[in-house]
């Protein structure tokens, strides 16, 4: 939702570029993530979306330097944002080497 949120300044003409993909890619970590835990009988679909909202979380990381690069945002957010997603990102990969600490049978 802060991404939602600060994507709201970006201009107008970045709209349909820029915008769209920095909100899309954030929003797929989590619905990735939901997707993976509700696939966990399954534990090689649990386990591609988990690798899905992995890659989602690095993409949005790109699109956030990609809004520094353009002065969109500030360096100081970028390395606050990115803080969360680095987090974000060990807590899927903790998921992915103990999935049976999520319900999936091994």
């Amino acid at each position: 939702m802060e991404i939602f949120a600060l994507s709201k300044h970006f201009p107008m003409e970045k709209r349909f570029s820029l915008t769209d993909q920095i909100r899309r890619s954030s929003s797929s970590v989590c619905a990735n993530i939901a997707e993976a835990y509700r696939k966990r009988v399954y534990i090689k679909s649990y386990m591609a979306k988990l690798t899905d909202a992995d890659s989602e979380c690095s993409e949005t990381i790109v699109w956030l330097n990609f809004a520094k690069d353009c002065s969109y945002i500030t360096n100081e957010i970028l390395i606050s944002i990115e803080e969360v997603y680095n987090e974000i990102g060990k807590l899927i990969g903790y998921m992915l080497n103990c999935p049976e600490k999520f319900g999936v049978k091994i």
